[in-house]
């Protein structure tokens, strides 16, 4: 507590409002970081994109998509998104984002998406399939997706598989 402060302030100025965390995030508003990571089916020439959106209080991952690093595949993921209502998104500022977000809910910069980046080095440890000079690749999309689909369902959804 900063007593230099106090000392010169009125308690007439003073307003105080308690509240739970989770209140408190409400409030706020939820927010979300925005980020895609490339990966390869069957060789560096075909990129495969996870694009992936995460609640940046809780770490959790709200939705994710694959496919190429088009606008259509983000507008797929900001469709899952919709019903979040969520009123605020922090990216690192790609083409799409630009393109597809309204300038008032969008804030760019890397500060914003550290979060995201974590996720991004904690996947590439855990499924080598990321990892990017690997010698384990998938050889189909299909399997490609479903690998790495069923890691995100188990370990961010909690789904039982």
């Amino acid at each position: 507590m900063n007593q230099a402060v106090l000392k010169h302030l009125h308690p007439e100025h003073v307003e105080v409002d308690i509240c739970r965390a989770e209140e408190l995030a409400q409030r706020r508003g939820l927010t979300s970081e925005l980020d895609e990571m490339w990966s390869y089916v069957g060789k560096q020439a075909e990129p495969r994109w996870l694009w992936h959106a995460i609640d940046p209080h809780s770490g959790t991952v709200l939705a994710y998509v694959f496919g190429r690093r088009k606008d259509a595949v983000f507008l797929e993921l900001q469709a899952l998104l919709a019903p979040f209502g969520i009123p605020r998104f922090d990216t690192d500022g790609w083409g799409a984002y630009e393109r597809h977000i309204d300038p008032k809910q969008h804030e760019v910069g890397k500060e914003n998406t550290q979060k995201i980046a974590s996720k991004h080095i904690n996947l590439r440890t855990r499924i080598e399939r990321l990892v990017r000079r690997t010698m384990c690749f998938s050889k189909t999309t299909t399997m490609h997706d479903l690998v790495i689909g069923l890691f995100i369902n188990r370990y961010e959804f909690g789904m039982v598989i």
